[in-house]
């Protein structure tokens, strides 16, 4: 059975990496290629990029900036934000990710999940989800999409997507912990991967999360101090998490 994996995440507006609490009051914490390059060297398992301003305004995603990440890592790495179309994810994959990551555009379009897994490959597209209170939000959590989240990534999955990145906006910033009764809801309706998002605030939290997800997506927990994933690590194996040895 794959070990579970941490995973730093970059939330991405104007250049620039950025973190609030419940998707709101967006504080300015680095940059995304030091950011990355410290994560990668720190031994992360993986990178998540989002362009959280990307479909709020209507645009692609910042190649440019992620073919500038891409170039520095050594570790997997996941592009959302702005993705609604083959052409958009090819143009990610091209710039150096390994997956894309789809919401809005596949609330809109669900079929698009099934096009992108047919061209790509399962293994290349991840459902991320964002929900309060079990409901699937859109639009960086602006838009109520009038889904359940376990609903939706159960036919996310039915339709090609071979991960499901599931955020709590509830949670999100906070540091008091992931949603669990979320997490577990979801994890219990599908066969693929669930990456649980939202509160991490001790080894503890992570730990607990990892009893019901797959992987854990880190931000506000790593960003002032990238150099806490190595001791995030110490401490998770502490608590008897198995993972992986860091390069």
């Amino acid at each position: 059975m794959p070990l579970p994996r941490l995973i730093p995440c970059l939330d991405v507006a104007g250049g620039r990496v950025v973190k609030g609490v419940r998707f709101q009051e967006l504080r300015d914490v680095g940059d995304p290629v030091e950011l990355g390059e410290a994560y990668s060297e720190a031994g992360a398992d993986e990178l998540v990029f989002l362009d959280i301003a990307a479909t709020v305004e209507e645009r692609e995603t910042l190649v440019y900036l992620v073919r500038r990440v891409a170039a520095r890592l050594a570790i997997p790495f996941t592009v959302g934000g702005g993705v609604r179309s083959i052409v958009d994810a090819e143009a990610l994959l091209e710039a150096g990710a390994d997956k894309v990551a789809v919401n809005s555009a596949a609330l809109a379009q669900p079929e698009l999940l099934t096009a992108l897994a047919e061209r790509l490959g399962s293994q290349a597209v991840v459902l991320a989800i964002d929900a309060t209170g079990g409901e699937v939000r859109s639009h960086a959590g602006s838009r109520v999409a009038g889904r359940r989240a376990s609903e939706w990534a159960r036919e996310g999955e039915a339709r090609g997507a071979g991960e499901i990145l599931l955020t709590s906006i509830d949670a999100d910033g906070t540091r008091d912990g992931y949603d669990l009764s979320l997490t577990r809801d979801v994890a219990s309706l599908v066969s693929v991967p669930v990456i649980a998002s939202g509160g991490a605030g001790s080894a503890a939290h992570v730990a607990a999360a990892l009893e019901v997800a797959q992987a854990a997506l880190l931000a506000s927990i790593l960003h002032e101090n990238p150099a806490r994933l190595a001791e995030l690590r110490t401490e998770l194996r502490g608590l008897g998490v198995p993972l992986r040895d860091a390069a």
